[in-house]
């Protein structure tokens, strides 16, 4: 049964059915349609992925640890390039924070059963894996080797097959968006438990429902420009070719209308984590609950207005220069917002320095320090001069790895317990934090002084005078891949013979935390019932040490159903 079959308009339901305890193991391998096993297959999935990607960069900063190529071959050089961004944005960070933790916490946070469309979302997943395999695939025909962004005509006449399973790979994962986003926005419109009204749904939910509409608008742009593409390589097509008439610039428009908002794909859900693990760690309500919800909203809407900022060097007038650049800053406003609700909730606050938080605070730090070189990108004046430096480079991981990977493993260590029922251990825990920490930005920053001095990205050689800044990458880009190990340690001993967890480890008065850790196949033998808001601490009764941040008292299951 459904939770649309449940009736409702009453705080007392009354739906017969079996509930199991839980799964075996062997049903995460298979086309299970719980949310919960499909969000666990998403996260697990892209991690590996997360990690060949890694291995990808690895062999790139070894590479590039001298100024010649002595390491790999510069064709191999470029695959690995093209390959290792494809991989970590679309294999890794957007299918985990939005399919991996959407999956499994949103029906729990709004007290459903399940998603509105299971079988959908499970043939959502499985478009992950082969997709995967196609990039994998595309090296044994020498791999793609024009970039992420594989602009024409050097996405022409660089390995076609390759290329042609670059782009079907990428057809696949946007599908498997597209769909995954359908069912995020019914199931949030209509599976809500009646008592959740839209000013008491975590914040992780509004972020998911931003999230999919701007998936839902966007995605579709980049799978034409990718069809054209495949047709131009494939079937003597001229969308692109300027010796035909065709049009590169209009390639750029195509897929920049969604890969910048394809920042916010993958940034907006981890807001929503942070959102999440911040009170509930600060043991605080949450400051500036409406604006944080509305600005996801915003930042959905303006993002749709920002891809130019891309193509400041590709002939663009001035006037569309000076429209988005207004248009890039404004995005900043909502943002903004985030992080000073953030900062104002952190202040005062009772925190627990657990691995989530440390993982949040990071966040905060690396996501403000990419923000503001993403400020001055969005001006044309500085964009133009450093443009394709490793300035550019040193920014977006900033904002992506800073962001979101700080974000993902915030959310790890945050529902663990919730998904396995163990405790993570914090010492192993800090350790990989610490790691992390040291490693990214000792990777990262020194790209910064790179790119104004003008090395260019995307090189496997370089002029000598750079080499000493790229030794310092590269040890930092070491440590980041060592990083993983206590991580991935933690993470199978934990889920073994870890700490067992309980219902709600840490306090929290969200749904999720209201049924058994990990949840009973169906949630809850009793639905829940919404009787105050997801971060109330120290609200409406629930004071219990009388400073103001009193503990967390979760929220009261109906007797009966």
């Amino acid at each position: 049964m459904t939770q649309a079959e449940v009736p409702v308009g009453s705080q007392v339901y009354t739906e017969h059915h079996t509930t199991h305890k839980a799964w075996k193991w062997y049903d995460y391998f298979t086309f299970n349609i719980d949310h919960k096993v499909i969000g666990i297959q998403y996260l697990v999935t892209t991690f590996i992925f997360y990690l060949i990607g890694g291995l990808m960069a690895v062999a790139m900063r070894t590479e590039l640890a001298t100024p010649d190529p002595d390491f790999l071959d510069p064709n191999l050089y470029n695959a690995f390039l093209t390959n290792h961004g494809t991989i970590m944005i679309f294999m890794w960070i957007v299918p985990a924070s939005i399919g991996g933790f959407g999956n499994y916490l949103v029906p729990l946070m709004i007290g459903a059963r399940d998603m509105a469309f299971p079988k959908l979302n499970a043939l959502a997943f499985w478009m992950v894996p082969p997709a995967g395999l196609l990039l994998m695939g595309s090296f044994f025909f020498g791999g793609a080797q024009a970039g992420w962004t594989s602009y024409p005509p050097l996405s022409e006449i660089t390995a076609n097959t390759a290329q042609s399973m670059w782009i079907l790979s990428l057809v696949l994962a946007g599908t498997s968006s597209i769909l995954g986003s359908v069912n995020f926005v019914v199931t949030l419109v209509k599976m809500r438990v009646p008592s959740q009204k839209w000013d008491q749904l975590p914040l992780f939910c509004w972020a998911i429902f931003a999230t999919s509409i701007l998936a839902l608008v966007s995605t579709p742009v980049l799978a034409v420009g990718l069809g054209l593409l495949l047709f131009d390589i494939n079937f003597g097509t001229a969308f692109f070719k300027p010796e035909a008439g065709g049009q590169v610039v209009m390639y750029q428009h195509l897929f920049w209308f969604y890969s910048h908002p394809a920042v916010y794909l993958m940034i907006l859900p981890i807001f929503g984590i942070m959102s999440e693990v911040i009170p509930v760690h600060a043991r605080k309500p949450i400051f500036g609950y409406k604006a944080i919800a509305y600005s996801s909203l915003a930042i959905c809407l303006v993002g749709l207005f920002v891809w130019v900022h891309h193509m400041f060097t590709s002939g663009t007038p001035p006037w569309m220069r000076l429209f988005f650049t207004i248009s890039t800053l404004i995005v900043a406003v909502p943002t903004g917002v985030k992080i000073f609700s953030w900062v104002a909730t952190l202040w005062g606050g009772k925190i627990r320095y657990t691995s989530a938080m440390l993982f949040a605070i990071g966040l905060l730090i690396m996501f403000v320090l990419g923000g503001l070189s993403g400020v001055t990108l969005g001006t044309a004046p500085v964009d133009i001069h450093v443009h394709d430096t490793y300035y550019v480079v040193a920014h977006f991981h900033y904002v992506l790895f800073g962001g979101s990977v700080f974000g993902i493993y915030a959310g790890i260590y945050h529902w663990f317990p919730k998904m396995t029922g163990r405790m993570m251990n914090e010492t192993l825990g800090r350790i990989h934090f610490a790691l992390t920490l040291i490693g990214a930005n000792l990777t990262f920053l020194p790209m910064h002084e790179l790119g104004l001095k003008g090395m260019p990205r995307r090189v496997a050689m370089y002029d000598p005078q750079f080499a000493h800044i790229n030794v310092i990458c590269t040890i930092g880009a070491f440590i980041l891949a060592f990083s993983t190990v206590p991580f991935i340690i933690n993470a199978i001993w934990s889920w073994r013979y870890g700490k067992k967890a309980g219902g709600n480890p840490w306090n929290a008065l969200t749904l999720e935390w209201t049924t058994d850790s990990p949840p009973i196949i169906e949630n809850w033998e009793v639905l829940p019932v919404v009787t105050h808001g997801p971060y109330d601490y120290g609200m409406n009764g629930h004071s219990a040490n009388g400073n103001g941040y009193g503990e967390a008292i979760p929220p009261e299951p109906s007797a009966t159903r």
